[in-house]
């Protein structure tokens, strides 16, 4: 099996097991049309069969990096990629030839020689095709998931119109003789669904088109937050429970070990160390359990309740006896209300924040006590057979 073939297997079969789906442009079938656009101008611009093994891998490594996250994914695709190229005992100048042209694809990056153009053209190979308007739909979408940016539809259309028409360019002569015309065409047809757009928008919408912006950012927001709550919330319930699986052994322990001696006289000295580190423990399994135990809501709500406003229907508490059709109700409701939406979104995170807070508080309590116990169970134990020995 050649090399080529063997670094397709290797990225396809990484790429299928380790990318995040979050990444909807920058996967396998991207990395495949850049392979068939290298092929392409390759042949075209009459580059030897060594080059072009050497720009075909590169061009199968340049976005595996992706499978470590995006943040330096080219220093990540290089390090994969000569790892691999070294254990197929490639040499060093072989691997510095496939690391250049990988760092080539950077956006910033003004290509030199012609191996570099080819690669830097073949990264654009998308911009080519006749659905290019509804395809570089994935590169929003991964944006969005990513880095967390939101457009609009129009507001896109005009990122990728100025981004063709006054940053993006070819440098191959092939490219720039017969793949310049299909860009333009795809430059047109964003102009006219610009243009169509604005025709559309309702009157003084267009100068609000900024103004929603920090909509978007409120959004995103809310979803960050509620996020970062979950999370600290989880991690509370994670500390609970390693509270209670490591007390609950120490006292299983206590029970089956230590207790039954202390009948004997011998023993007596043991009754008090015993004491302080069971009750240590009780003590901090009941401070873990108030921390995760959950608070029952009587889950109903009436029709004066949505219209008032009083109700937040996007706590589970507050609905859960409610018949479907009666909530779905409130929810329409809800949505119509801006104001009443928002609100409601706060007052989860509010409470949500009530909650976290009243758990950590346990939790420290609980902690304090552990340790606290574990010091004077030790120090009990140590002047215990201190005395027995005097």
């Amino acid at each position: 099996m050649s090399l080529v073939n063997q670094v397709q297997d290797f990225v396809s079969n990484l790429m299928e097991s380790k990318l995040s789906r979050v990444y909807t442009y920058h996967n396998l079938d991207h990395t495949t049309g850049v392979v068939i656009a290298v092929n392409k101008l390759c042949d075209e611009e009459k580059v030897s069969s060594s080059d072009k093994e050497i720009l075909l891998v590169a061009a199968w490594f340049h976005d595996i990096g992706y499978t470590n996250g995006c943040k330096n994914h080219e220093d990540s695709s290089v390090e994969i990629a000569a790892q691999f190229l070294k254990e197929k005992g490639k040499s060093e100048e072989y691997i510095d030839k496939v690391s250049s042209l990988i760092k080539t694809t950077a956006k910033e990056y003004v290509p030199q020689t012609l191996l570099e153009k080819i690669i830097k053209d073949a990264d654009y190979y998308h911009i080519l095709d006749d659905d290019y308007v509804s395809n570089c739909e994935g590169l929003r979408k991964e944006w969005e998931n990513v880095e967390g940016k939101l457009f609009t539809e129009l507001e896109w259309a005009k990122e990728n119109e100025f981004f063709l028409s006054k940053i993006h360019q070819f440098y191959t002569s092939y490219a720039i003789e017969h793949w310049n015309s299909l860009k333009e065409k795809n430059i047109k047809r964003l102009q006219k669904k610009i243009k169509k757009m604005n025709e559309e928008l309702p009157k003084g919408k267009k100068g609000k088109e900024k103004e929603e912006k920090p909509e978007r950012g409120i959004d995103t927001l809310f979803r960050v937050t509620l996020g970062n709550h979950t999370r600290l919330s989880g991690i509370a319930d994670s500390k609970a429970n390693i509270l209670l699986s490591v007390n609950a052994i120490i006292i299983s322990i206590a029970l089956s070990t230590l207790i039954p001696k202390l009948d004997s006289p011998s023993n007596a000295h043991l009754i008090i160390p015993t004491f302080i580190m069971l009750m240590s423990s009780v003590i901090t399994i009941i401070f873990a359990i108030l921390s995760t135990r959950p608070k029952v809501t009587k889950g109903i709500f009436t029709k004066k309740d949505i219209e008032d406003k009083k109700v937040n229907l996007l706590f589970f508490g507050n609905f859960y006896k409610m018949p479907l059709e009666d909530y779905k109700w409130a929810m329409n409701e809800m949505m119509k209300d801006r104001e009443y939406l928002y609100n409601s979104m706060i007052k989860d995170l509010y409470y949500l924040g009530i909650v976290l807070e009243k758990k950590y508080r346990l939790l420290r309590i609980a902690y304090n006590v552990f340790m606290i116990g574990i010091v004077l169970s030790v120090i009990a134990f140590v002047l215990a057979f201190k005395a027995l020995g005097g």
